[in-house]
């Protein structure tokens, strides 16, 4: 139905920059929320920040406020987080997330399949 792919991941020493990117395809008749949530090995998923269609102040995870910044391009139904200052425990596949009514199933959850940032000390 809804397909998200990512591309940007990498890896990086701390104090760098990465940028994430997410595009959206399939059988979408609205993408309310994008964002991005992370997962390192071990740990639960988490999000980092998201985005809703009508603007507003996005929503930051705590550890990434200052650093990351995310931004979305609703003509072209992408997404794209800006990571800044990186920091080792900013290692971890991220994930990009959507929330978006379909032409076929009503409104739906879709998940990205990942890229991983790996950040060394």
């Amino acid at each position: 139905q809804v397909q998200l792919v990512e591309s940007g991941g990498g890896l990086v020493q701390a104090g760098g920059s990465l940028t994430l990117s997410c595009a959206a395809s399939g059988s979408m008749r609205k993408i309310e929320t994008m964002g991005w949530y992370r997962q390192a090995p071990g740990k639960q998923r988490e999000l980092v920040a998201s985005v809703s269609n009508g603007g507003g102040t996005p929503n930051y995870a705590d550890a990434v406020k200052g650093r990351f910044t995310i931004s979305r391009d609703n003509a072209k139904n992408t997404v794209t987080l800006q990571m800044n200052s990186l920091k080792p425990e900013d290692t971890a596949v991220y994930l990009c997330n959507a929330f978006c009514l379909t032409t076929t199933a009503g409104w739906g959850t879709f998940w990205g399949r990942g890229t991983q940032v790996t950040v060394s000390s």
